[in-house]
């Protein structure tokens, strides 16, 4: 088992975002952490994110972090569990499952749609940080750039100075 890779990652990316960052990798990594799994414990409206396909849509993200053939859901266990992991020896390259849940209100009631399904690779280098996204299936009614984007923005609103750069 190699906690934090996935051995099938696939070769051919759909989009590939680079940002510069000033502090560590290892407290970069922590704070990835701790924001794929706070967005966990979210519910958006897809106007929160993107341009909408789907007026009156909300979304609820799943990230799981991968562990060799396959991924574990980014619980409060698992979280505290790969913090340890990255306390000792910080990660070169990290993968993660990105699961997009959509619904929408019809009658009071709930009603799922299609789910889209991503592959992330975070790749670790001084002061910088490679985010390739494969879409494995979906309707995408999120873009990589629209994840990427929501994902550099809520990294940046946890620290009192901008954390990511695009360049």
């Amino acid at each position: 088992m190699t906690i934090g890779l996935y051995e099938n990652f696939p070769e051919t990316t759909h989009k590939t975002a680079h940002f510069i960052t000033k502090i560590s990798n290892k407290r970069l990594q922590q704070t990835i952490i701790q924001t794929l799994h706070k967005l966990n414990t979210q519910t958006f409206g897809i106007k929160e994110i993107s341009e909408p396909s789907i007026p009156e849509c909300t979304l609820a993200f799943e990230f799981g972090i991968a562990d060799s053939s396959s991924f574990t859901f980014l619980d409060d266990d698992e979280k505290q569990k790969i913090l340890k992991v990255i306390a000792t020896q910080p990660f070169s390259l990290m993968d993660f499952l990105c699961r997009i849940r959509y619904y929408i209100m019809t009658n009071e009631k709930k009603k799922p749609l299609k789910f889209d399904y991503y592959m992330i690779r975070f790749s670790f280098d001084k002061n910088t940080l490679e985010m390739r996204f494969f879409h494995e299936r979906g309707p995408q009614h999120l873009s990589p750039s629209d994840i990427t984007n929501l994902f550099a923005r809520t990294i940046n609103q946890i620290s009192s100075k901008t954390i990511l750069k695009a360049f």
